[in-house]
């Protein structure tokens, strides 16, 4: 491994020296654990004496949505309390007789539920919670499901309600009671975090409120808005967490969401529809659904990739959004680390 993480390395330092992201953490390992990790350049740009770090706490963003989302409406599928073909509106009474009446789970995540694009949730609803969970609910499709693959925040924000409707908690509870509390993952939370873990965050962008930087605030308007929790982002999280998090994917019988939710998961669901997509992970970029290889990324420049048949996953975190929201720069770095820890054949 120590040329492919040569490799990996140099490739993170052109980021940090192209302006792409402060700095960077990575791993690489397989079902038994980490077999390589590394970190490059700063915590912040402002700051040449706290270089980034393997502990560095993330706003993982839009892994919010695997690691809070995907994992308890799993765990609900595999004890029998939700079906993802049956039509929401059969057993949600909150959404019976609106227009999500006919929608399913699995159109929710396969992203084939025709609902809104627009994500803009305090222009659309205001800024009570119990409004916005209405608007979302009830809002008008935008096309039939079934119809197109179409990418919207809304359907985690949908499934994370679901989910709290269906074991009567709220998500972040949910979440740590029966996927990050088992699984050791005690660097994982929702925010805002204490000072003590925000000290140790990794900035994103520049909020014009407080004038500074977003360190242990989500920065994704939507979670700030909901309070910190909601089904888009708002979750922070460590290196080793999800690294502990891929490698139970790997074995899934020790994992607290099962095998044949893994196993379904990470195959295609989309059939001729493009683009191609599993149950909320898709096909690698530069790849083809049958070569295994599934990731999924966080807006603030966060990945997480897995391969079942290599027995292999990796992961980068950056904090990309502490410059700009300039996607393509890091896009061109995410394909080149992938390629370089997972290559196809």
């Amino acid at each position: 491994m120590t040329h492919t993480s040569d490799r990996i390395e140099a490739l993170l330092q052109t980021g940090v020296r192209d302006e792409v992201y402060p700095g960077a953490v990575w791993a690489v390992g397989d079902a038994d654990g980490i077999e390589a990790s590394g970190a490059v350049g700063l915590l912040d740009p402002t700051q040449p004496d706290e270089p980034m770090r393997l502990d560095t706490v993330f706003d993982v963003a839009s892994l919010t949505k695997i690691l809070a989302v995907w994992s308890t409406i799993g765990t609900l599928v595999e004890e029998g309390k939700l079906q993802l073909h049956a039509p929401l509106g059969a057993f949600w009474d909150e959404v019976a007789g609106h227009p999500l009446d006919e929608a399913t789970t699995h159109h929710l995540l396969t992203h084939t539920a025709g609902l809104p694009l627009r994500a803009n949730l305090k222009n659309l609803y205001g800024t009570d919670p119990q409004d916005i969970r209405d608007g979302v609910l009830h809002e008008a499709l935008h096309r039939p499901p079934g119809e197109a693959v179409e990418y919207t925040d809304r359907a985690a924000l949908i499934l994370g309600y679901l989910a709290e409707h269906l074991a009567g908690q709220p998500l972040d509870q949910l979440a740590t009671d029966r996927i990050w509390r088992p699984l050791g993952m005690t660097g994982t939370r929702f925010g805002p975090l204490p000072d003590a873990e925000a000290a140790r965050c990794a900035p994103t962008e520049y909020d014009d409120t407080t004038g500074t930087h977003l360190k242990g605030t989500a920065h994704d308007f939507s979670a700030r808005l909901l309070g910190g929790v909601c089904g888009i982002a708002g979750t922070f999280s460590v290196l080793d967490d999800l690294a502990l998090f891929l490698r139970h994917m790997l074995a899934p019988a020790q994992a607290t969401f099962g095998p044949t939710w893994i196993k379904d998961s990470l195959r295609l669901h989309t059939g001729d529809l493009t683009p191609a997509r599993g149950l909320f992970w898709h096909p690698a970029p530069g790849t083809d659904p049958a070569e295994d290889i599934w990731v999924h990324y966080g807006f603030t420049g966060t990945g997480m990739w897995i391969s079942p048949s290599q027995d292999r996953w990796a992961i980068l975190l950056t904090n990309k959004l502490r410059y700009n929201r300039d996607r393509e720069p890091l896009a061109e770095i995410r394909n080149a680390f992938r390629a370089a820890v997972m290559p196809t054949h």
